[in-house]
């Protein structure tokens, strides 16, 4: 008997717990800017550092946040294949204020 009451103690602590962690993620979820990844798939993936962040998804968030204006700091990327395509979503997918990130080569 006394095997069972420790068991059914523990089911209880484990579903009270898990029902605090679900209701804990619907409120504190935080969501992220869709464009970060979007800008993170069109640079290289080198993940390199030579722009002076920790890789393309930190350069990306940058960029998208408007702290990293000059696109061109990322040293791998190629003007055709990974610039032009970040401007021209970026400028397809402005702010939600309306206003446009600000980039240039």
């Amino acid at each position: 008997m006394e095997i069972l009451w420790g068991v059914l103690i523990l089911l209880g602590l484990g579903l009270l717990l898990g029902l605090g962690l679900a209701i804990a993620a619907k409120i504190l979820y935080v969501k992220e800017d869709e464009r970060i990844d979007e800008v993170a798939k069109r640079l290289p993936n080198y993940n390199c550092g030579s722009c002076g962040y920790a890789g393309c998804k930190a350069m990306a968030e940058a960029i998208v946040k408007g702290k990293e204006e000059n696109i061109r700091k990322c040293k791998p990327g190629k003007e055709e294949q990974n610039f032009k395509p970040i401007i021209e979503y970026l400028d397809a997918h402005p702010n939600d204020d309306g206003s446009k990130v600000k980039v240039h080569l």
